[in-house]
């Protein structure tokens, strides 16, 4: 199984410039001129799309193995989350927004 997240954005240059500053140096590619996939993990994807009536509603949210290392990170390469907050199970979440407005979720423990 190969899972696909997709976020709905209305300007795919902006929306790549975002994503790579947040997620760094992984492997991505264009599937088309409408459309950037990341991928995360061996089967994981994160991809942007140009589709301007649903950008600002997506969700997408990602677990690392290293919360702080991630958000150290993507601050070096400018991109520091709105807010974040801890869970009674100690699991810690950070909130990014990406220009259109999705959310994007990057949490561990």
């Amino acid at each position: 199984m190969e899972v696909f997240a997709g976020v709905p954005v209305t300007d795919l240059a902006r929306a790549i410039d975002w994503f790579e500053q947040l997620l760094g140096d992984v492997e991505s590619f264009d599937p088309n001129d409408v459309e950037r996939v990341w991928t995360l993990a061996e089967h994981g994807h994160v991809y942007a799309v140009v589709a301007p009536a649903d950008a600002g509603h997506g969700h997408v949210t990602l677990f690392v193995d290293d919360l702080t290392g991630f958000l150290t990170s993507a601050e070096s390469r400018g991109v520091v989350p709105e807010s974040q907050e801890t869970y009674d199970n100690g699991v810690r979440k950070a909130i990014f927004r990406d220009p259109d407005g999705n959310e994007v979720g990057v949490g561990g423990r």
